[in-house]
């Protein structure tokens, strides 16, 4: 998830002014080599010795060899906002390279992202993919990003903790709390039959923020609104927004159930958890590749559906995407779909099987949980989705109930959110101060609190947006 937690920045609100300065891109050099064959540079690229650079050269050599028309040129630039824009408006973005849900309706609109439709539906991809993370990169009718994964936000929870606290059942299914008013009673009983803290919630680095839009969501808030004249309005300022950051205000103050520490970013948030130190967490389902550098081990693992609200039973969706560069040829834009598809593909190919194989391999090697299965990127009927659910299955590393509750929400999942599509970063960062502020102070006053972040929202970035 720290992938999702980028530093703080207005990069993305010059993206559009930037077009005018874009120079000399893939599209007008390293095109090919002596042999005629297409060039691509692949972002995210790694020269230090390890499993990960073996892992991209055995993709690489595979590659090739299937694909004798192309060559991967490998590049070590990873997305970031602080580099992106002068990468962007220099034309040296890689052919490829990974960007994330947050940001990609901006680099759509900003024209850094080529456009994939054809030579999707030439390859098959016509029905392929799930409709509602489709929708998400998709503009005018025309697909501009690869959706490579997907993720919804569930709740995490320490195995030992329930058990201790008698919220496990026999077979090691965990009780799932329905609301967050239940989840507040877990967090209870966990405080008093173990004395650890029985919740955990971030307030720094972003994620606080980032978490509190999914809680916010759930009763009934949407937090900007674009009107019809182009302009951006900060629309939180509710007594909905009020009545959940309470929720969060007594879950210290009148509960007693969360860490003393009033300072939690992401690393902090992960280390609590990891170390025993709070028994439920928010989580995706990745949660537990973040948790094993701190000694968690799978069987401490479990994951199960995020609660519902007041209003609706709403999650959280992210993930991660494949970008081509706009200044790419035609030719480029085919190799690079080529080159994408050897690791994320709706067909169950012999390439495809041994890359989900070895990935899965690293994950058991690394001492991170398998036996969680994602929200998926595929439609329902996509051979590659079924496959790699049955190599989840055979290599399972838990006790697969830990994760059951999760595996089957994602299945049947409540409604999907996307993030906010416009100044995600800069209104986490203003929520973060909004939960530190209650989480410090006994006596804060919610709505004065979620009034002055909304006016602050607006004046500071949404009145600046230009796009």
């Amino acid at each position: 998830m720290k992938k999702h937690i980028r530093k703080i920045t207005a990069a993305l609100l010059a993206l559009s002014a930037a077009l005018t300065f874009a120079g000399c891109g893939v599209g007008d050099a390293n095109v090919t080599d002596e042999q005629g064959r297409t060039i691509i540079s692949v972002g995210g690229w790694t020269n230090k010795e390890g499993k990960q650079r073996d892992a991209l050269m055995e993709r690489k050599t595979l590659f090739e060899q299937d694909n004798p028309d192309v060559v991967v040129e490998g590049d070590e630039w990873t997305f970031s906002l602080d580099t992106f824009l002068a990468k962007a408006s220099g034309g040296e973005l890689p052919t490829v390279y990974s960007t994330y849900f947050t940001e990609i309706a901006q680099i759509i609109d900003s024209g850094y992202s080529a456009d994939l439709t054809d030579v999707l539906s030439e390859r098959g991809y016509d029905g392929q993919f799930n409709q509602d993370i489709i929708d998400l990169v998709t503009k005018d009718g025309r697909i501009y990003a690869f959706p490579v994964s997907a993720y919804a936000l569930g709740l995490g929870y320490n195995t030992e903790l329930f058990e201790q606290s008698g919220l496990l059942e026999e077979d090691g299914t965990p009780k799932q709390p329905k609301d967050w008013n239940e989840l507040v009673e877990f967090a209870k009983q966990i405080k008093e039959k173990t004395g650890t803290p029985g919740f955990v919630f971030p307030t720094a680095g972003n994620q606080g923020g980032w978490f509190f839009t999914a809680l916010a969501w759930s009763y009934g808030v949407e937090f900007v609104e674009k009107q019809e004249d182009g302009t951006w309005l900060s629309t939180f300022n509710t007594p909905e927004c009020v009545e959940a950051l309470q929720w969060i205000k007594d879950l210290k103050w009148k509960h007693d159930v969360v860490p003393i520490d009033t300072i939690i970013d992401s690393d902090k948030y992960y280390e609590i958890f990891s170390t025993g130190k709070a028994g439920m967490m928010i989580a995706p389902g990745n949660y537990s590749d973040y948790v094993i550098q701190y000694g968690m081990t799978p069987d401490q693992l479990g994951l199960m559906a995020i609660p519902e609200g007041p209003a609706k039973h709403v999650t959280l969706i992210g993930g991660e995407l494949q970008s081509v560069s706009s200044e790419s040829t035609p030719e480029q834009i085919d190799a690079a779909v080529r080159w994408i598809e050897t690791k994320y593909n709706y067909k169950a190919t012999d390439t495809f099987k041994q890359t989900t194989e070895t990935a899965i391999d690293k994950k058991l090697s690394d001492g991170a949980l398998v036996g969680t299965k994602s929200l998926s990127v595929w439609d329902d009927n996509a051979e590659s989705a079924a496959f790699e659910n049955a190599l989840i299955d055979e290599k399972c590393n838990i006790n697969p109930n830990q994760v059951r509750l999760y595996n089957e929400f994602v299945q049947n999942p409540c409604e999907l959110h996307p993030e906010v599509t416009v100044c995600a970063q800069e209104l986490y960062a203003i929520l973060d101060d909004c939960i530190t502020q209650v989480f410090r102070d006994e006596n804060a006053d919610c709505a004065s609190i979620i009034k002055t972040a909304s006016e602050q929202f607006q004046s500071d970035y949404l009145d600046n947006v230009t796009f």
